[in-house]
């Protein structure tokens, strides 16, 4: 599959921007006309800064409010579009957009477009140049791709031809299956664009929330399935108008931008695979007659990835400090034993049950506790490490002596490094057998003879929020995790987004927070620069109670929960007394649906991370979204109090 994207897609100038497409592998660019007028670089230099960087220049767009005018403006219209095909064979550029008319547009009348619509393909055979018809979705006559194509194939010209836009077609909700109907040397342009399901006029979600393939709620693998079947070859090319996009940093934006075309390729193919054709005895590309067996070919050829099964369970969690103490001292009260030192770094292993949790003391000066790395278990980690490389996830280089397991790392875009572990089917992880024989911490820390059976049940992480999008494609296709319906949580500071990805059967779950930023005060202590924002670590047990109790007996200090919760609470639920005054002695907080319950407890925070047990009774499938903002509110109050 070819690849391209629009400039329009980038931040910075045009010649920062092709230099960005380039790094990220991409085929070609689209150059936006405003891209162009703003630039230093003459017609020329831009065709041969794009031959020395490998691109091809596909399209040049956007050519607005051509068609259903007056005799005397579209005179005008056609000066306009000779001057623009001049400018073209400067560029070595052969293919031009021409939207449906929005603004100019006087006259409905389909005889009228498809005679005007003929002159402009005329006119641009003299000059040896190509025109894309797109319906844009708010066109004022012309808005469903079906009555472009059906202009288009009135004129019969062999300079005119459709321009196919995801965005436009799906957020109208328009029948993607007649694509594959389109004659194929009638499909001069592909553009493909993701987006959020919002309840707003088109032209304000189109400007301002599209995002890249496998980030939003569109079909476009079935999009993209009708396409291939009609046999297109040509490129496929991004088009995404988002704020976020054009404030970010332009090559990491490309290489997401490049991911997301890898994903949409692979899931293109497996849509095709999933759904065979239904063809013509003659062949051709008609949907009426049998099923074709096997796999068919097309001229466009989808790539595949290596296939990995989704991850088994969390292998372990790392928090990064230099200064573990107030680590050491939590999680021994929240029950979790030392097992020691790594033989040759400087990290120690803390376990409960399946729960393990590696303390780093390799960090910067004056670091403050900080989730640093997450640890899944899968089936192959050398497969899953070369399908997210293939997917643009850099390398985390990890030392490791002869002895010792090799974990294949990658980082995420909030830099969190993620290790791929061979996971064992009895929950147990081999090189722990790399760690010394563990000691106490703190009084009264005995070790016991039993492990609870914990596991980590979820990890929450805040993401920045020129990452967000890119953070939930990046666990889609480099970890197939499934996003999750996302929700927003009321906050002292704000409205916070919470984006859950999960596996199916939910042994792993990591919820990606949209957060606002934790404050620090004049002079306060830094962590490195690496996260200045809260995120957290739930360890699910089996009896919450017994584990709030053994840990008030170690001294821990819960988040203390507002009396105010504990009325309200008995409001919705009508609680047990008893029970109620349990929950309410031990700061525990509780939430019911009809499948069970769910129960859990938060500690204070430590710089940016702090802890939380959980109980889930019945078929609970929930995180306690209720009890989000109590926490938020509470957290906020300790952090401005101390």
């Amino acid at each position: 599959m070819r690849t391209g994207i629009a400039t329009v897609c980038l931040s910075g100038t045009l010649k920062e921007k092709m230099q960005a497409c380039a790094v990220a592998g991409f085929d070609g660019i689209e150059i936006f006309e405003q891209d162009l007028v703003t630039s230093s670089l003459s017609p020329e230099d831009i065709r041969k800064m794009a031959a020395d960087l490998g691109l091809s220049l596909d399209l040049y767009q956007p050519f607005r409010d051509f068609d259903g005018v007056s005799e005397d403006i579209l005179q005008e219209n056609l000066r306009r579009a000779d001057a623009k095909f001049k400018l073209m064979s400067r560029l070595g550029m052969d293919t031009i957009l021409v939207c449906t008319n929005v603004g100019t547009a006087t006259i409905d009348d389909d005889d009228l477009r498809a005679e005007q619509l003929a002159r402009l393909a005329t006119l641009a055979g003299e000059h040896g140049v190509k025109v894309a018809y797109e319906a844009l979705a708010w066109g004022k006559y012309v808005n469903d791709y079906e009555h472009a194509h059906r202009l288009v194939s009135a004129v019969d010209h062999p300079h005119l031809g459709t321009c196919l836009d995801s965005f436009h077609i799906l957020s109208r909700d328009w029948d993607t299956a007649p694509i594959a109907d389109i004659q194929a040397g009638k499909i001069f342009f592909v553009q493909v664009a993701d987006a959020p399901k919002l309840s707003m006029d088109v032209l304000s979600w189109s400007r301002h929330y599209r995002v890249f393939p496998g980030e939003g709620q569109f079909e476009l693998a079935k999009f993209m399935g009708h396409v291939v079947r009609a046999g297109y070859s040509g490129p496929v090319s991004l088009e995404v108008f988002n704020d976020v996009f054009r404030q970010s940093d332009v090559e990491r934006t490309a290489v997401d931008a490049m991911r997301s075309l890898i994903w949409l390729e692979e899931q293109s193919a497996k849509w095709l695979e999933a759904n065979p054709a239904i063809t013509t005895a003659g062949g051709g590309n008609g949907d009426m007659g049998t099923r074709a067996a096997g796999r068919r070919r097309y001229p466009m050829e989808l790539a595949t990835l290596p296939k990995v099964a989704e991850p088994a369970g969390f292998n372990f969690a790392e928090v990064k400090t230099d200064e573990p103490a107030q680590l050491e001292k939590l999680l021994g009260q929240l029950g979790f034993e030392f097992d020691g030192r790594h033989r040759t770094k400087d990290v120690q292993l803390w376990s409960m049950g399946h729960a393990r949790v590696i303390i780093n003391e390799q960090a910067p000066s004056h670091s403050e506790p900080a989730i640093a790395a997450l640890g899944f278990d899968v089936d192959s980690p050398v497969i899953a490490s070369a399908r997210a490389q293939q997917l643009k996830a850099p390398v985390v280089p990890r030392k490791v002596q002869a002895d010792e397991e090799v974990f294949q790392g990658i980082a995420a875009p909030d830099s969190t490094e993620i290790f791929l572990c061979q996971g064992n089917p009895d929950g147990t992880a081999a090189w722990t057998g790399e760690f010394g024989e563990g000691s106490e911490f703190g009084e009264g820390l005995e070790r016991r003879q039993t492990a609870d059976p914990a596991v980590i049940d979820h990890v929450n992480l805040a993401q920045p929020w020129q990452h967000f999008d890119e953070a939930v494609l990046f666990y889609t296709s480099a970890l197939a995790l499934e996003p999750q319906p996302f929700a927003e949580v009321p906050s002292p500071n704000g409205l916070v987004r919470s984006q859950v990805m999960q596996t199916s059967d939910r042994a792993v779950r990591l919820v990606l927070n949209l957060a606002p930023l934790l404050h620090q005060e004049p002079g306060q202590q830094g962590n490195g620069g690496r996260k200045t924002y809260q995120e957290h670590i739930a360890f699910a047990v089996q009896d919450l109670v017994a584990t709030a109790r053994a840990a008030r007996a170690r001294g821990l200090e819960f988040l203390k929960i507002p009396a105010n919760y504990y009325e309200d609470l008995d409001a919705r639920f009508a609680l047990d007394p008893d029970f109620l005054a349990t929950l309410k002695e031990l700061n525990l907080l509780y939430d019911r649906d009809a499948n069970g319950e769910f129960l859990h407890f938060y500690t204070a925070t430590v710089g940016s991370v702090f802890f939380e047990m959980v109980e889930r009774r019945g078929n609970y499938d929930g995180y306690g979204a209720p009890n989000a903002p109590v926490r938020h509110a509470v957290q906020y109050d300790h952090l401005h109090r101390y």
